[in-house]
């Protein structure tokens, strides 16, 4: 992939003002939120991680959770082949249009859902990054996912888990705070997020069965051009969605609302400082 098709693809993720309601979970609105304003927030996140493997050409890459790709290209312009699989079809298909354009040769395999269609079939994957931040539930799911797609990887082959940094250093926690509020009152619902544990990383590398090799701490404010784009880009991370479910779409978004105007400016943007964490763990 040409660096100038990278930075225009780049360029279509910038964050941008927009208008209306959030969309509902699971639908191509509320993907393209996450595409267009919420998921170049974690690229120092990406890049940190990319830049301490050397990842480039060679690298064999498969992506778990690669939501609308952008991760994926990121690494496609180093050189990497990359393979990417995702349970959100509405996102997968954002990610087929950023990284098979019209008129060029397709860089990569995207598959929905089953890990067994992301098997390679030509040379095992040397690399796996599992980018979405633990803490978002459903680490049993995460970790027997990371098992069977270490099993399709190298002996030794890195893997990458991405997760929030400590609570006091991630201002987004109190903003999130609203859905666990929110969803608390209604049993069997989970809350969909949790302050970070000091070990979660780790402990999610060892119940997959990997051996922890290194960490950092990278920060990844969370910029956005208004309140509006702020309100669609948190509630397009899914993290929401059961207190949407709870509560209803307009208590959430009030809610939500009244939390993120402590972190808007004079000029109308928001901005909150974040903290992320990632962990570099090694397959057996």
């Amino acid at each position: 992939m040409s660096p100038t098709l990278v930075r225009h693809q780049l360029a279509n993720t910038g964050y941008l003002p927009s208008t209306g309601p959030a969309a509902p979970a699971g639908t191509r609105a509320r993907a393209r939120d996450w595409a267009e304003i919420q998921e170049r927030m974690l690229v120092p996140l990406y890049e940190a991680a990319y830049d301490r493997l050397g990842i480039g050409p060679g690298t064999r890459l498969l992506g778990l959770g690669c939501g609308s790709g952008l991760a994926l290209l990121l690494a496609a312009a180093r050189g990497a082949q990359v393979s990417g699989v995702d349970a959100d079809e509405c996102r997968l298909e954002l990610a087929r249009e950023r990284l098979t354009p019209d008129g060029m040769p397709e860089v990569t395999r995207l598959v929905s859902g089953g890990l067994a269609d992301a098997a390679p079939t030509d040379a095992a994957f040397t690399v796996i990054t599992a980018f979405h931040p633990v803490g978002c539930g459903g680490a049993q799911e995460v970790a027997g996912a990371l098992t069977a797609a270490a099993a399709m990887a190298e002996r030794g082959s890195a893997v990458v888990l991405g997760g929030w940094g400590p609570v006091e250093r991630c201002a987004a926690a109190g903003v999130l705070g609203v859905a666990r509020r929110l969803t608390e009152p209604a049993a069997g619902l989970g809350a969909g997020w949790r302050p970070a544990g000091r070990d979660d990383l780790e402990e999610l590398a060892g119940r997959a069965g990997l051996r922890p090799d290194g960490s950092g701490r990278v920060a990844c404010p969370f910029g956005y051009a208004d309140m509006t784009s702020a309100v669609r880009g948190m509630l397009s991370t899914g993290l929401f969605d059961a207190a949407l479910e709870a509560a209803g779409p307009r208590q959430v978004e009030k809610e939500l609302t009244e939390a993120l105007q402590s972190y808007q400016r004079a000029d109308g943007t928001v901005w909150m400082a974040n903290v992320f964490r990632y962990l570099i763990a090694r397959t057996r």
